[in-house]
C-alpha cells in the first residue's frame, strides 16, 4: 500500500483526478443551494424532500421561493403542499403574498381559501393588500387629487355654486375582488352622488346647515354595489361657497339675447332702407310717366282744335281757370301747384 501511494501518478490517473474535481464543483454549484435549502426545510420540520428541490432546478422553478412559502405555512399551521405552491409559481403567481395573505386571513378570522387567494393573485390583484385593507379600512379622497381637482363643484336651484370634498372609508370585500370594480369607481360614484345631492338643495344655505345630509343621502344609495370594496362611511371634510352661477349664466344670456335683438333691428334697418330706396326709384318712375302725360296735353288740344271739338273761347276760358286758380294758390301761399301751361 506505502509502495502504491509512493509510485508517481500516470497520466490517465490526473486525467482521472481532474475529471473527477470538475464534477465535485459542478455539483457543488448547482446542487449546494439546493442543499442549504434542504437543511434549512428539515430544519423547520417543512417536509422538502431533495428530488423535490432537485426537480425545481429543472422545471426552472425558484426552489428558495417555494420552500420560503412552505416554510411560514408550515409554521403558521396550515398544510399546503409544495406542488400546489410549485403549480402557482409556474402560473405566475406570487405564492409568497399567496402565503402571507393567507396567514393574515388566518390570524383576523377571515374566510379565505388557498383557491380563492390564488385566483386573486393571477387576476393582478395584491392579494396581501386586500386582505390587509379587509382587516384595517382605508380611507380614500374624492376626488382623487392626483386627478387634478380638490373639490366636487355643483350647483344649487339657486344657482349658487357649492365646492365639497369628501373623505370615504372602505373595506376589501374579499369575495368580489376578482371580477370587482376598484377605487376608481367608487370615487365616480361618490362624487356623482354629491353632485345630485347639491343640485336638489333648494338653496346653498341648506347645504351649509347640514353637510351630513349629503353622506347620508349618499351612503343609502349603495354606492358599493358591484365594487371590490365595502363603504364604511362618507364624511364631508370641507364645504366651500363657489360663484354665482345662476347670476353668470343669466348675464350671458342677457348679452346673447342683446346681440340677437341688434341683429334683428340691422336687419330691420336694412330692409327699410332698402324699401325707401325701392319707394324713391317708384316716385322718380311715377314723376318721369306724369311728365309724359303732360307732354300729350298740347297734342290733345291741338287735335281737338283741328277737329273742331275745342273752339278757341273754349281755349280761353281754360286759361281764365288756370291763371284763378294760379291767383288763389300764390295767394294761399301753396305755391305754383296747378298744372303748367299749355306750350302751343
Amino acid at each position: 500500500m506505502e509502495a502504491m501511494l509512493a509510485a508517481p501518478l500516470t497520466a490517465g490517473m490526473w486525467v482521472i483526478l481532474v475529471l473527477c474535481i470538475i464534477l465535485v464543483i459542478m455539483f457543488l454549484a448547482l446542487f449546494g443551494p439546493v442543499f442549504s435549502l434542504w437543511l434549512q426545510a428539515l430544519a423547520a420540520r417543512a417536509g422538502v424532500g431533495i428530488r423535490e428541490l432537485i426537480g425545481m432546478r429543472f422545471r426552472k422553478v425558484d426552489p428558495r421561493i417555494i420552500v420560503l412559502s412552505r416554510i411560514q405555512a408550515v409554521r403558521a399551521g396550515m398544510d399546503l403542499s409544495t406542488d400546489e405552491l410549485e403549480s402557482h409559481y409556474l402560473a405566475g403567481g406570487r405564492p409568497v403574498n399567496v402565503v402571507r395573505a393567507l396567514i393574515a386571513a388566518n390570524r383576523a378570522n377571515i374566510d379565505l381559501s388557498f383557491k380563492t387567494a390564488t385566483a386573486i393573485d393571477l387576476a393582478g390583484r395584491d392579494i396581501l393588500d386586500a386582505v390587509q385593507t379587509s382587516v384595517n379600512p382605508k380611507v380614500i379622497d374624492c376626488p382623487n387629487p392626483a386627478g387634478g381637482k380638490t373639490t366636487v363643484d355643483a350647483v344649487a336651484k339657486d344657482g349658487i355654486q357649492v365646492k365639497a370634498k369628501a373623505r370615504v372609508t372602505v373595506r376589501a370585500n374579499i369575495d368580489r375582488l376578482v371580477g370587482g370594480a376598484t377605487e376608481e369607481t367608487i370615487i365616480a360614484r361618490v362624487g356623482e352622488g354629491i353632485v345630485t345631492t347639491i343640485g336638489s338643495a333648494e338653496t346653498y344655505k341648506e347645504v351649509l346647515e347640514n353637510p351630513d345630509q349629503i353622506s347620508k343621502r349618499v351612503l343609502d344609495k349603495g354606492l358599493d354595489a358591484g365594487t371590490a370594496f365595502e363603504i364604511l362611511s362618507i364624511d364631508i371634510a370641507d364645504v366651500d361657497v363657489g360663484e354665482n352661477i345662476g347670476a353668470k349664466l343669466q348675464a350671458d344670456q342677457a348679452e346673447a339675447d342683446k346681440r340677437r335683438f341688434q341683429a334683428e333691428a340691422e336687419k330691420r334697418r336694412a330692409m327699410a332702407m332698402a324699401r325707401e330706396q325701392e319707394m324713391q326709384a317708384l316716385v322718380r318712375e311715377n314723376r318721369a310717366k306724369v311728365v309724359l302725360a303732360e307732354a300729350e296735353i298740347p297734342k290733345a288740344m291741338a287735335e281737338a282744335f283741328r277737329a273742331g271739338n275745342f273752339g278757341i273761347m273754349d281755349y280761353y276760358r281754360l286759361r281764365n281757370i288756370q291763371a284763378d286758380t294760379q291767383m288763389r294758390d300764390s295767394i294761399g301761399g301753396g305755391g305754383q301747384t296747378g298744372p303748367q301751361k299749355p306750350q302751343t
